[in-house]
């Protein structure tokens, strides 16, 4: 069991930053591949980003690339989410989510529904 909590969110001004925080309980969490994903009013919940359980490997969504970073410490069971030149179209509620290994021996770290764990989430919005 991974109880997930966010924080981090908030309002900014288009072209500023934030830093999301994820604080994970649980022995195990560093067996567990970590992700973020947004969902915007009215929209599905869509990829952001995320990265493999000894934070070797990262992966992000091509609207974020380049300006958003992910990283993780097991020893502080945390994940991060550093967002640089925010747009308004980064305006969402923001959820860290938490995935073990699937059966067959892999991670699927782009698809929300292989996820296992999901916090509340945090609001950023990005006013223009």
């Amino acid at each position: 069991q991974v109880h997930l909590v966010e924080s981090g969110g908030g309002l900014v001004q288009a072209g500023g930053s934030l830093r999301l925080s994820c604080a994970a309980s649980g022995r195990t969490f560093s067996s567990y591949a970590m992700g973020w994903f947004r969902q915007a009013p009215g929209k599905k919940r869509e990829f952001v980003a995320a990265i493999s359980w000894s934070g070797g490997n990262t992966y992000y969504a091509d609207s974020v690339k380049g300006r958003f970073t992910i990283s993780r410490d097991n020893d502080k069971n945390t994940v991060d989410l550093q967002m640089n030149s925010l747009k308004p179209e980064d305006t969402a509620v923001y959820y860290c989510e938490a995935q073990y290994r699937r059966y067959n021996g892999n991670y699927y770290y782009t698809s929300d529904y292989e996820y296992d764990y999901w916090g509340q989430g945090t609001q950023v919005t990005v006013s223009s």
